[in-house]
């Protein structure tokens, strides 16, 4: 029997961040920054992402929380993590496992510049493709080698409860258990299409598009793709020319079941 209630609560708390608010970004005052902290916590886990769920989290109008999946990556992150620093904006980063064993350095520095630590199993297998039992020993396997790389030690319960299936390849069952688990599923409300080859210009026009056209949600990108990390400050740019903020997610509580 879950341990939670069958109805779902999101509750949202919005966090002053004035360290990393655009007027304090240090050389850079007109940076896009992060405008605000939002603070997730659940009674049953919450499934956001309305390109695969049914609600997504609670934004205004004009408010973007950038996600990364599959890296860390040596040749692309720290490019990454240079443009989100230099305009003092934070986000999420979805590892896996098989990548922060082998960059452990990497991961630990995108927790240390504040980014939320996300999961997104070891070795990314469409999950839905698997026997239950398998699918959650990947995601298990990833989670222990991602706290391993970030806290040196290697456990099933993640620090910060979030995880994204690959390639979005749920099952209720696996939904279920991570639900009981009080583990937050992320699906998406915008993406870039960067696992298909284009350039930097053409991946920006397309993602500014559509994210014009949701207008506010949860964006996926890759830090492994060389488009993305070229594109990436003109796109943090381009935000700030049209009016969008960003928000950073992060768990209310550390405390999960495991």
């Amino acid at each position: 029997m879950r341990r939670f209630a069958a109805v779902l609560i999101v509750a949202v708390a919005t966090l002053s961040l004035p360290a990393a608010a655009a007027a304090d970004c240090p050389g850079h005052p007109d940076a896009l920054g992060t405008f605000r902290v939002l603070a997730v916590s659940a009674a049953t886990t919450p499934r956001v992402g309305r390109k695969h769920f049914p609600e997504t989290l609670p934004l205004a109008d004009k408010e973007l929380v950038l996600t990364f999946d599959d890296g860390p990556w040596p040749t692309t992150t720290p490019r990454v993590l240079d443009a989100l620093k230099a305009e003092c904006v934070r986000a999420t980063f979805f590892l896996l496992g098989r990548n922060t064993d082998a960059h452990p350095l990497l991961a630990r520095r995108a927790l240390a510049e504040g980014h939320s630590i996300g999961h997104h199993t070891y070795s990314h297998p469409l999950l839905s493709h698997l026997p239950l039992a398998k699918a959650e020993a990947e995601i298990n396997r990833g989670i222990a080698r991602d706290e391993f790389a970030l806290t040196g030690v290697a456990r099933s319960t993640p620090s910060t409860p979030f995880f994204r299936f690959p390639g979005f390849a749920s099952s209720q069952p696996l939904l279920d258990r991570l639900q009981d688990r009080g583990i937050v599923v992320f699906g998406a409300d915008v993406w870039a299409s960067d696992w298909e080859p284009m350039s930097p210009d053409v991946q920006l026009q397309k993602l500014m598009q559509r994210i014009e056209h949701v207008g506010r949600g949860i964006v996926l990108l890759h830090d492994t793709k060389a488009q993305t990390a070229a594109m990436l400050p003109r796109l943090l740019r381009e935000l700030k020319l049209r009016g969008y903020r960003i928000v950073h997610v992060v768990p209310a509580s550390a405390s999960v079941t495991n």
